[in-house]
């Protein structure tokens, strides 16, 4: 039964999201405007081409900025059950950390750090 009603929903899908491209490509918007598919940047049109290359500085700043935000992450369940653990689980944080601190005196070595 339980594979029947898998098959099932995923028919129900497919139809629903069908149906909806089709009513959308058949029955357009009652207010079309060509001027909605302009880019708009606070009212003023754009001067020149819109692609942009950004040094690669920016994308390392944002990896190290989702390194230690997915640090937060692991540290509040540690931080609930380090008691309990012993310091077999204050051991393991402390190798975590260090990897960590590696990874921040890379990206500090390579200044990665420096916003320019």
């Amino acid at each position: 039964m339980e594979s029947q009603s898998l098959v099932l929903f995923f028919i129900l899908g497919v139809v629903l999201v069908g149906g909806a491209i089709l009513f959308s490509t058949f029955v357009p918007p009652s207010s079309y405007n060509p001027l909605k598919f302009e880019p708009y940047e606070c009212g003023i049109e754009t001067i020149g081409g819109s692609w942009l290359q950004y040094t690669v500085g920016y994308y390392l700043f944002a990896i190290i900025f989702l390194i230690f935000d997915v640090e937060t992450v692991f540290i509040f369940p540690w931080a609930t059950v380090v008691r309990e653990a012993g310091m077999t689980a204050f051991i393991e944080i402390l190798i975590f950390f260090t990897v960590l601190g590696l990874g921040l005196f890379y990206g500090w070595k390579k200044h990665a750090l420096k916003w320019e």
